[in-house]
């Protein structure tokens, strides 16, 4: 008997084994190598709301609480966001010297590695808005003339009309907007801190924000100009007409009279 011949391979039989090599090498990929990069993922994000915690025990439990329920001394901590910590903390507003009507801004003690795990900590706690990305709050290519109506219409009443701030009530005032950054201005919008409203994007756009930067930006920058003198506060031409007539008119009244003295002496004399 003529033993029977093998059996003759297709001639793609090599390429399709190759392929299905590859899909099953694509598919192990697939199914471990993201699965692992999220795990280091959520590793590093416990990591670093574990140092946050530590650092809160330390310096904010005394007036928030052990779990930023919040106490009489300071208000509760869950669902601020990540935003409002790193706002208040890269103020040095925070930790505050003692509680009052109006937390100044002061030195900021803490790091922004530090800030960063802090509010990591404290967006664990419950969700709030979070820190905004650099392509949010930078003022390049926003609408400067926008921003001004925005902030005339919504942030003049306080902080009067070119950021310089202004007085409140029971102790309590609008800060100087002046040198202040362009992040923690946005932060400041979305949060809300102490006795200002917040503004988030369902009420303020996240354009209009930019917008509102760049004006402040504009009016208050490095590169910004005063040619009118004295600005007094920046508090606009009647403040600056009042002041003009009643120091100049009331400087004229007293030289008048001093003439009018000396010239009654001398004709005594």
């Amino acid at each position: 008997m003529k033993k029977l011949s093998a059996r003759r391979r297709h001639p793609l039989a090599a390429v399709v084994v190759l392929l299905l090599a590859l899909a099953a090498t694509g598919g192990l990929y697939t199914a471990f190598a993201p699965a692992s990069k999220a795990k280091a993922d959520d590793s590093a994000q416990s990591l670093t709301i574990e140092e946050g915690k530590k650092l809160y025990q330390v310096g904010c439990a005394s007036c928030h609480g052990t779990g930023g329920q919040g106490t009489t001394d300071g208000p509760t901590l869950v669902g601020v966001g990540a935003a409002a910590v790193d706002f208040q903390v890269g103020t040095g507003r925070m930790p505050a010297q003692q509680p009052g009507a109006q937390i100044p801004r002061k030195k900021v003690i803490y790091s922004q590695a530090e800030i960063d795990q802090l509010a990591a900590y404290i967006a664990s706690l419950g969700s709030g808005p979070a820190v905004p990305t650099k392509n949010q709050y930078s003022p390049e290519g926003a609408d400067i003339a926008k921003g001004g109506e925005l902030f005339r219409t919504n942030c003049a009443q306080c902080h009067n009309f070119t950021g310089k701030g202004g007085a409140l009530t029971h102790g309590k005032f609008a800060p100087d907007l002046t040198g202040v950054a362009p992040k923690h201005i946005y932060e400041a919008m979305q949060t809300g801190p102490q006795n200002m409203p917040s503004f988030p994007d369902t009420t303020m756009s996240g354009k209009n924000k930019k917008d509102i930067i760049a004006y402040l930006n504009a009016i208050n920058g490095d590169q910004t100009t005063n040619p009118g003198g004295l600005e007094l506060g920046g508090l606009g031409p009647v403040s600056e007409g009042l002041f003009a007539w009643i120091f100049g008119l009331g400087a004229l009244i007293a030289v008048a009279v001093w003439v009018a003295a000396r010239t009654a002496k001398a004709k005594k004399s």
